[in-house]
């Protein structure tokens, strides 16, 4: 399943996973085996691979038809491949890609009529190559774990649409952006039609020279259409049509809801209304099928998210599935969505790739992400070196870039330097991950408000909105003792009870993020600090069943 909707009527487009690919480990005992596994999957998901750290070949074949003497041009999309692709057609290397979390796509022009065999290679091992994948405190899984899709392209085809909607004299406005490409030689002309809410907007005569592309820019004002909110998600089609001399050669479609987010002061504002923040932080894992989650889990876990009633979801620590933000969209949750990176050390940060590769999860984050109206703020580099100088560098670079790609979204990262930060004059938002209670036994009530007044006193953070993304305690589910020791359910409980009524009473904090939805499997090399080699701060247990926190949770959040 691509998306929870269909993205084009012109353009030919068909799902490759979804079926049975053959998979061949390249390393280990079961080197140059071949088995048949359902994809999306992870390596980890398949009996013979649970702890499998190495490359894997994915292959499948595909068939073109109608190519003629020419053949067709092909765009191969691929959702997510971690954590390192290497993508070969009929034998032959076409791309590369890193990082497991955002989306990339090759095109080949004239591919020949008939059978096709396509590999992707999967590596998932660490290496000092990558400066974001790293063991951590959670798992980074192998594999094919997101949908590949072929699509048929024109010479002219329609390579983005991004939609930003605003207010205007108590109107609603869009600002559409779509940039066509020309993958022929020879300069085109072609017509470019676009379409929302009931409304046309129409540009002649274009002219994009041959291998290169143009941006096209339009605005649109609209008199009655419903605004995206939490309680009313209303969505809206985008469709961008291309024409060629009179006949429609392309088009793309997309959603998107009329919303606005800014900052006002101490507040985040969403079309103009003060946002409540009650959240939790969720990773892509599951038992039973690693990070490649399908649709139904998908779907389950914001079931879930809703009945405890929470309104957000951060999307712990990597830009998330199309599909799980399209429900988010679907469901009125706002979502918290951030780039790839978490715990790095100022000398992780300085390996010669770290830049480059954060800026890229960014680049390509915020390109496919960019129309989603459950997305409201954009973060970066979880826990990192914010309380040194050469991570202050990074930090600015990367907030600098995500204001240069979207001016209509606030801007945050999540720090865990108690009271050594040097960056908090850079975001829109100050955040901060505390675990009172947990790790050290201050009181949450005290701990926050002295927090809270050094951001003000000491910190370029004054006035800004404020916003705990991290709070919690760990529980193995089933776990009781006498005592109701740390680990006990009952002991997170109590913990959670008293560090939910800190935090939202707190007047001057915007809400808070619980860590986490459910527990989650980690990296081999952090067995010595998580039971279970789990990270065990979960509301619910990995298999979704609920603590006793669940119902304390609940109520605070209902009432609030």
């Amino acid at each position: 399943m691509l998306r929870t909707f269909a993205t084009h009527k012109i353009r030919a487009e068909r799902e490759l996973t979804g079926t049975l690919w053959d998979f061949t480990p390249c390393q280990g005992e079961n080197a140059g085996k071949t088995y048949k596994v359902a994809t999306p999957c992870c390596f980890e998901s398949h009996p013979e691979f649970t702890n499998y750290r190495g490359e894997g070949d994915y292959t499948t074949k595909f068939s073109i038809d109608n190519g003629g003497d020419k053949g067709q041009n092909i765009r191969l999309e691929f959702k997510g491949v971690s954590h390192t692709a290497t993508i070969f057609l009929d034998g032959k290397k076409i791309a590369s890609h890193y990082n497991a979390y955002t989306i990339f796509d090759v095109i080949i022009r004239n591919l020949t009529e008939g059978e096709h065999i396509l590999t992707v290679r999967a590596d998932n091992r660490f290496s000092s190559e990558s400066a974001l994948h790293i063991p951590n405190d959670y798992m980074s899984y192998g594999g094919l774990s997101r949908p590949v899709a072929l699509e048929i392209l024109p010479e002219q085809f329609l390579r983005t649409l991004h939609v930003t909607p605003f207010r205007e004299n108590g109107l609603w406005r869009a600002r559409l952006e779509a940039i066509v490409e020309n993958i022929s030689e020879e300069d085109a002309e072609v017509d470019l039609k676009l379409l929302l809410a009931g409304q046309i907007s129409l540009v002649e005569k274009i002219v994009v020279k041959g291998g290169e592309q143009k941006l096209v820019s339009t605005e649109m004002s609209f008199e009655k259409v419903a605004e995206w909110s939490e309680q009313n998600p209303a969505l809206y089609f985008v469709t961008a049509l291309l024409t060629k001399n009179g006949t429609a050669i392309d088009d793309l479609i997309d959603r998107i809801g009329f919303r606005e987010v800014k900052v006002n002061g101490k507040d985040i504002l969403l079309n103009g209304k003060k946002l409540r923040i009650k959240g939790l932080c969720r990773h892509e894992d599951h038992p039973q099928f690693g990070c490649a989650l399908p649709y139904a889990a998908m779907a389950a876990d914001l079931e879930i998210i809703k009945h405890l009633g929470a309104n957000s979801v951060r999307t712990a620590h990597y830009p998330n599935d199309e599909i799980f933000l399209d429900l988010c969209d679907e469901e009125g949750i706002l979502v918290w969505e951030e780039n790839h990176a978490r715990g790095l050390s100022e000398e992780a940060m300085r390996n010669p790739n770290f830049e480059a590769q954060a800026e890229k999860v960014i680049e390509e984050m915020i390109a496919a992400h960019y129309n989603h109206p459950s997305i409201y703020i954009w973060g970066i580099l979880n826990e990192c070196a914010s309380d040194t100088e050469y991570g202050r560098e990074c930090y600015q670079k990367q907030f600098e870039l995500i204001r240069k790609l979207d001016q209509s979204r606030p801007c945050s990262f999540a720090s865990c330097k108690f009271k050594t930060d040097l960056c908090f004059d850079l975001p829109d938002v100050v955040s901060y991950n505390i675990y009172p209670l947990w790790y050290h036994d201050t009181p949450a009530d005290e701990y926050l408000d002295d927090l809270y007044r050094w951001v003000q006193d000491a910190t370029g953070g004054a006035g800004k909105p404020f916003l705990i993304t991290e709070i919690g305690a760990g529980a193995i589910y089933g776990y009781h003792n006498a005592y109701c020791s740390k680990w006990t359910e009952e002991y997170q409980r109590e913990a959670l009870q008293k560090q939910l009524n800190a935090v939202l009473h707190y007047p001057d904090c915007s809400g808070v993020y619980i860590w986490q939805f459910c527990d989650i499997r980690i990296s081999e090399e952090w067995f010595g600090t998580r039971p279970r080699t789990m990270n065990n701060k979960g509301i619910v247990d990995e298999f979704r069943r609920r603590k006793l926190a669940y119902d304390v949770v609940k109520e605070i959040f209902e009432k609030e």
